[in-house]
């Protein structure tokens, strides 16, 4: 994700990191929760449009296995990231810019008896990171790289981490298809930095990255079926969510999702999966 300086509008750079801070401050609460399991069926805890099935499928092209090495990109609270590392045995590394959203994925290690295999920290995924060349087997990234700004430079970044041969896969949720209003976009990005991107786009990124395109898929049915489902699941809870998250914030979600919904099934706003390899 990007960090305020880089969005240009210290306004909106605060709303965003307020915005991320709140989800996953309250993240483990019961009532949340409910509302991923509601929406989802399995929570894993997941933020964006991730199921567990679609997961799996991941998996199975990933091919990890105990001793390979994983980087999660804005891994986000850890839930999923862990459940990669329960799965395989392999071992994990999650990066996000959100503090809060890194000590509440430290604290899922410690709960969960994962420190042999699981680590967490905070780090902005649009700039260059700490992280040796040729250290990672593989690579994923759940509905977060549209929040990166220079999309060529961080896949350019992954190739560097990925050991030859290793796999990347990301989901873009904001692949543009159809025509859309300034207000649906307004309403899409939430007052985050977000690039809504044409059909094409990430192939040639992914191209000039010098990595190979494996697969591509339509996914937007999950975030027709899923945005719907969150709508719902909040809308019962509204009053319990309104004294957490305030009505204002309430309000808005709840348009999010709705636009989300609407965007995807009209298919208008897609989201597409990438699975990438870098070279041998």
């Amino acid at each position: 994700m990007v960090t305020p300086k880089e969005q240009g509008d210290p306004k909106q750079s605060e709303g965003r990191f307020d915005f991320y801070a709140g989800a996953y401050g309250n993240f483990a609460t019961q009532l949340y929760a409910e509302i991923r399991a509601e929406a989802f069926g399995e929570d894993i805890g997941q933020q964006g449009w991730l199921s567990a099935e679609e997961q799996d499928r991941w998996l199975a092209w990933l091919e990890l296995h105990q001793g390979s090495r994983l980087l999660d990109v804005a891994c986000g609270s850890g839930g999923p990231t862990l459940r990669i590392a329960e799965r395989t045995g392999s071992m994990v590394h999650g990066i996000d810019v959100e503090a809060k959203a890194i000590s509440a994925a430290q604290e899922l290690v410690r709960i969960r008896g994962l420190a042999r295999l699981a680590t967490f920290t905070v780090a902005d995924a649009s700039q260059r990171l700490d992280l040796a060349a040729e250290s990672f087997d593989a690579i994923v990234c759940n509905d977060a790289i549209s929040h990166l700004l220079d999309r060529s430079a961080v896949l350019a970044e992954w190739s560097r981490m990925l050991k030859p041969g290793g796999s990347g896969i990301f989901t873009d949720p904001l692949v543009v298809t159809g025509p859309l209003s300034s207000r649906e976009i307004a309403v899409r990005s939430f007052d985050t930095f977000q690039l809504f991107v044409p059909h094409g786009f990430n192939e040639s990124a992914i191209d000039s990255a010098g990595l190979l395109l494996v697969r591509v898929e339509d996914r937007t049915d999950n975030v027709a079926k899923f945005a719907a489902r969150r709508h719902a699941a909040r809308d019962k809870r509204r009053e319990a969510l309104v004294k957490i998250e305030g009505q204002e914030s309430v309000d808005r979600q709840s348009e999010l999702y709705r636009v989300a919904a609407a965007l995807a099934s009209e298919r208008r706003l897609s989201r597409f999966l990438f699975h990438v390899r870098k070279p041998n």
